[in-house]
């Protein structure tokens, strides 16, 4: 067997989402570069799956013309739009999350995707923890991020330095998580019901430029309130539920 086949029967399947709305200027690199990641034999990137969110533009078009399945789901909502992809996903071992803006560079997904198969349930890409290009984060952004993750380290007592939606989870790790959040509570979800279940959640950093476009969610006032209520409900509710089990499991049996 040539080195290349023993490298490739190493490497796991890794299926990729990409919610989407109104990105046709940044849609096609995203999928290009991801793609273009299979040709050094470093990942295995079988499966590229777009979520349409309501695009009145040529998003849908330019990722099924780059390679990507796209699907569509017309009612807004980042949670939504993961959820609906996620369901037309074939089996994968790995499955990498990251949004379809060109913030984020493919070739750093490598090493989200190695953490997982070395052991990590879970591989968080840390903006704080890399290089952020001027412009690339706002200030509702960086101080709301900054805010929830002390939240969440507060309250479950671990470190969390970024929600940051470049990440990459097992399968079978995703699938006992039982995601359910449809709008921004998503990513927090994740993050928070997998400390939750003592999964092996680990952080790495990522660089960040300024996105293609205007962001839907922190180019607008409404957005950025509609985001901090959505992040910071679901941090309260999981809190809350929590509190609810230990409750219930202190309560001796009658």
């Amino acid at each position: 067997m040539q080195d290349n086949d023993v490298i490739e029967h190493r490497l796991p399947h890794v299926g990729v989402v990409i919610p989407a709305r109104d990105e046709a200027a940044s849609i096609q690199e995203v999928i290009n570069t991801l793609i273009a990641l299979n040709k050094d034999n470093q990942v295995r990137i079988e499966h590229i799956v777009v979520c349409d969110n309501g695009s009145v533009d040529a998003t849908a078009t330019l990722a099924c013309e780059a390679g990507a399945l796209v699907v569509s789901e017309s009612i807004p909502g980042y949670g939504r739009a993961c959820l609906r992809a996620m369901d037309e996903l074939p089996d994968v071992d790995i499955i990498l999350f990251i949004d379809a803006d060109g913030a984020f560079y493919a070739h750093q997904a490598v090493k989200l995707i190695h953490a997982v198969r070395d052991g990590a349930d879970l591989a968080i890409g840390s903006r704080s923890m890399g290089q952020v290009a001027a412009g690339a984060l706002t200030w509702p952004q960086r101080y709301g991020t900054g805010l929830a993750c002390l939240l969440i380290s507060l309250l479950w007592l671990v470190k969390v330095t970024d929600l940051g939606p470049y990440r990459a989870i097992s399968r079978h790790a995703l699938q006992q998580l039982e995601m359910g959040d449809e709008a921004y509570g998503w990513t927090v979800e994740m993050q928070v019901k997998a400390i939750q279940a003592g999964f092996a959640v680990v952080e790495l950093p990522v660089d960040t430029r300024k996105r293609q476009g205007r962001s839907k969610i922190s180019g607008t006032w409404r957005g950025c309130v509609g985001a901090a209520m959505g992040i910071f409900s679901k941090i309260a509710q999981l809190w809350w539920q929590e509190q609810r089990r230990r409750d219930v499991a202190r309560c001796p049996q009658k």
